[in-house]
């Protein structure tokens, strides 16, 4: 089933996603926001700090990757039941441009949700690079019992 993005989440889904989140110790240490969440699509922020950058001043790519996987498994996990948790299977990641900027959104939609397996986009967009998307990545999700 595809997914139009229309539509808000609802309180006890928006709170589920909010929570898990908030459990995500990585995203807390990378400073990881929500912009967003709806049905199949979600918004994660990252700001630019030196300490995440690599040798050459660019927010390195692993917390580039990070945001990405992170967006597109909440967009997968929007469209789960309460009782079924995601864990990404694998993904695909293009590094377009170096990650220059303030503030980087990875905006994750879900292509196709089933039962097991989900297919996710990311864009990850800079605030300074008007030139197109820092990466893209496709991923494919696994919807498994909550634990």
């Amino acid at each position: 089933m595809s997914t139009d993005n229309a539509g808000t989440l609802s309180p006890s889904q928006e709170a589920r996603l909010r929570e898990s989140i908030g459990r995500q110790t990585l995203l807390g240490t990378l400073g990881i926001g929500i912009t967003s969440l709806a049905p199949g699509r979600v918004v994660l922020e990252l700001p630019f700090r030196e300490d995440l950058c690599q040798q050459n001043g660019f927010v390195h790519a692993g917390a580039i990757t990070t945001l990405a996987d992170s967006a597109c498994g909440y967009a997968a996990m929007s469209l789960q039941p309460p009782d079924r948790d995601i864990l990404t299977v694998e993904f695909k990641i293009n590094l377009m441009s170096p990650a220059v900027g303030q503030r980087f959104l990875a905006t994750a939609t879900v292509v196709k949700s089933g039962r097991t397996l989900t297919v996710c986009t990311a864009e990850v967009v800079s605030d300074t690079n008007g030139a197109g998307p820092v990466a893209l990545m496709q991923a494919t999700l696994m919807a498994l019992p909550t634990y």
